[in-house]
């Protein structure tokens, strides 16, 4: 008998448009996980309002972004796509971990003291409570692992706790799942500081390269990117952090190691090198620029992926719903 495949789920804010740092870093490698997984990826647009957002801009970026991961290679077929705010069991399950999670656990999570200091006019009681969302996110669906960045690795604890405490009292309803660390892709840097993160928050200093960029903005940036007062080609990211960085990128778009490059550049300085770097990565991203963008021009299409992957999340997620609710004393529907 065939086993049965190991549930994976992430969800990512539409909340800006995604980044050539999460293609290498990130959405590469999720497109193998679906022989070995069964994965659930969602536009996790309620999370997105603890923000204030401009409604159209949101309808837009959610679309595209279930566009733009389709060209990145999740296939539909493979993967369950959905809008997390399709899936009612999200909010529904939200409200009852928001009361078995206390307040002294909300107050101590880094991101939202992060948050409410960048929005110091809306500190609002989502940014508060989101990661009993985000609990809720992940044990609707009883997964055995959850992939995270250390960035969240403090709310997949909090998850656990909340978890935990709702099995001391009722049994065994959620399962415990365990922290996917991703095989590392490649970790991209801004190209106008080198020293930290591609960001979505970049864009404006132009560090940062999206994978909806026209060729002809692409090449502008690489030819402006941070190198150094030298002209050679050498990986050494404490001495030369932007030639490396450059050399990271080249090397994750063409499969090159890192002495095949300096072996290929050698004596050519970085007006050769910049330029080679921003053609490799403008055809690396044409065939996603160029799918996205005809997927966006297939609404139907599009409409029909995001409904199927909502009717079975929500098959899904309303099992353990209901088991949540029988427990804790509702009376069934």
């Amino acid at each position: 008998m065939e086993e049965a495949k190991k549930t994976m789920l992430s969800g990512i804010k539409p909340s800006g448009d995604l980044t050539l740092g999460s293609y290498l870093g990130a959405i590469k490698n999720w497109a193998a996980r679906a022989e070995e997984y069964d994965c659930y990826y969602f536009m996790a647009d309620l999370h997105a309002i603890t923000v204030r957002q401009n409604p159209a801009d949101l309808r837009r970026r959610t679309l595209e972004q279930l566009a733009q991961y389709i060209a990145c290679g999740l296939d539909p077929e493979k993967n369950t796509l959905f809008i997390q705010s399709h899936v009612h069991q999200h909010a529904e399950l939200g409200w009852v971990l928001n009361c078995y999670a206390m307040f002294g656990e909300l107050s101590r999570m880094t991101q939202f003291k992060d948050k409410s200091a960048k929005n110091a006019d809306n500190i609002n009681g989502g940014l508060f409570t989101y990661p009993c969302l985000m609990a809720a996110d992940i044990l609707l669906y009883q997964p055995d692992y959850v992939p995270v960045g250390d960035d969240q690795r403090q709310h997949v604890e909090l998850c656990h706790a909340i978890a935990r405490r709702f099995n001391g009292v009722y049994g065994d309803v959620f399962k415990l799942p365990e922290p996917y660390i991703p095989k590392v892709g490649a970790r991209i840097m801004s190209l106008s500081d080198p020293t930290s993160k591609m960001s979505k928050s970049e864009e404006e200093n132009g560090g940062t390269v999206l994978l909806m960029d026209p060729p002809e903005t692409i090449a502008r940036l690489f030819k402006r990117a941070v190198t150094d007062s030298e002209t050679f080609v050498h990986y050494d990211p404490a001495q030369k952090p932007g030639v490396s960085n450059l050399m990271t990128i080249y090397s994750a778009v063409t499969g090159k190691s890192y002495d095949e490059i300096e072996a290929e550049f050698a004596g050519q300085g970085y007006g050769v090198f910049k330029p080679a770097v921003g053609e490799a990565v403008i055809e690396t991203l044409r065939p996603i620029r160029e799918e996205a963008s005809r997927l966006m021009k297939d609404k139907a299409y599009l409409e029909g992926v995001y409904r199927a992957g909502a009717e079975k999340a929500g098959h899904i997620a309303e099992k353990t719903l209901r088991k949540v609710y029988k427990k804790v004393g509702f009376v069934a529907r």
